[in-house]
């Protein structure tokens, strides 16, 4: 199964494909590490973003969205363009999209913890909540946490 991690932060979409093979991670070189909604997003902004998206999906033969969730109110909450991007994802067609809780990584994360420092990885350090997210997705899956 080949997930896509998503962490939205502020106007831009963080991501991460990986994949778990034969009990092995790996992590596919990809094209886009960020897409990036401009601050004024207009429909044809949101649109031309979930075009890209999808095409990615189509491309790298995803299975799934896994989104990190973001709080909707308080010190942390999200913003009107994060909210937009996650509607865009989530209609996307033709893959499933689940929004995951920071708590739910979490837990995962303890229980499953990643050995591998994140500098070896060959992803680049604002990928790697989009990373956790993934691989805390694919960890409950595999041990239905």
């Amino acid at each position: 199964m080949r997930v896509c991690g998503v962490e939205l932060s502020g106007n831009d979409a963080n991501v991460c494909l990986l994949s778990l093979v034969d009990e092995v991670f790996q992590i596919p070189d990809c094209r886009a590490r960020k897409f990036t909604l401009p601050k004024d997003a207009i429909s044809k902004d949101i649109r031309y973003f979930q075009k890209s998206f999808a095409q990615l999906v189509t491309d790298y033969k995803i299975d799934k969205i896994v989104i990190r969730q973001r709080p909707m109110k308080g010190k942390f909450a999200g913003g009107a363009v994060g909210f937009k991007l996650e509607a865009a994802l989530e209609l996307l067609q033709d893959v499933e999209v689940e929004v995951i809780s920071p708590v739910a990584i979490k837990e995962s994360l303890k229980r499953n913890p990643v050995h591998v420092p994140m500098a070896e990885t060959g992803l680049k350090m604002f990928q790697e909540v989009a990373f956790n997210t993934a691989f805390a997705y694919l960890m409950k899956d595999k041990y239905n946490l």
